[in-house]
């Protein structure tokens, strides 16, 4: 039995079934992202950081002071949400990307702590490779076949996906990076026309050749963003790569908590 996902577009209605899991603070202030959706949206009472109120339900992922919590005292949480889900299986829960906001955590640090936990969880499209199937290397082939003109202006579908030359990781791959909302705003609300609009200076006259930052590109800019993000890497690895100059390994989850 494999997980549901999202595609992480914001959202302001759920089914009265599902609960929308978001990263808050322990002083509950629901200031701005997933955790003022909740509160103008599901329920979520200001001044109540931690756990269940109304639709919705919070992840601290940031003390009474708004600073980060170590990634220790997250996963603390995370098991106590886990219980929870166990517990009340009548239940569906909409997950966001807790953490990965104004937390400052990656997916890689904060995905793994959710593996194990109820099938009644729909994760976030990001969380895939690190709850479920892991993540293939990057090579040659790989980028182009994603990074194709008829994929990327494509709406993206199973059956889309189903014909690329692709093993089932690689096609795991490929829904992720083009299903995460990344131009003109992320799924966190997050301006990033300016890193998009970086990475088609820093490739331009490198491997493709981009007239202006007009929709089109900075779409396909913001399907490399993605890429990029997701492997920690840069435009000069993208291009290594595109060049087949080198192959690049998957990153490793982080198990271990920041000091």
């Amino acid at each position: 039995m494999t997980y549901h996902y999202h595609d992480e577009s914001i959202i302001k209605a759920l089914p009265e079934d599902t609960v929308f899991v978001f990263g808050s603070n322990m002083a509950g202030t629901h200031a701005g992202g997933a955790a003022r959706t909740a509160m103008e949206h599901f329920g979520a009472l200001k001044g109540v950081g931690r756990g269940w109120s109304g639709q919705s339900f919070a992840i601290p992922t940031m003390n009474e002071h708004l600073q980060q919590m170590p990634l220790s005292q997250i996963q603390h949480y995370v098991d106590d949400f886990k219980i929870y889900t166990k517990n009340h299986p009548k239940q569906q829960y909409f997950l966001t990307s807790i953490g990965c906001g104004v937390a400052g955590y990656k997916v890689e640090e904060i995905a793994p702590m959710f593996k194990g936990i109820s099938h009644n969880v729909i994760f976030p499209a990001s969380f895939r490779p690190f709850v479920e199937k892991p993540l293939p290397k990057l090579t040659q082939k790989l980028l182009h076949t994603i990074y194709r003109d008829s994929v990327i202006f494509t709406p993206v579908t199973d059956e889309l996906i189903d014909v690329l030359a692709l093993s089932e990781n690689e096609k795991s791959l490929a829904k992720i990076v083009l299903n995460t909302q990344m131009y003109p705003t992320d799924s966190n609300g997050r301006d990033r026309e300016f890193e998009v609009a970086d990475i088609l200076h820093n490739l331009n006259g490198k491997i493709f050749e981009f007239q202006n930052n007009s929709e089109g590109p900075m779409i396909f800019g913001g399907v490399i963003l993605a890429l990029l993000e997701l492997y920690g890497i840069n435009e000069k690895d993208f291009a290594d790569v595109w060049l087949g100059n080198r192959e690049i390994q998957p990153p490793k989850p982080a198990n271990k908590a920041k000091k």
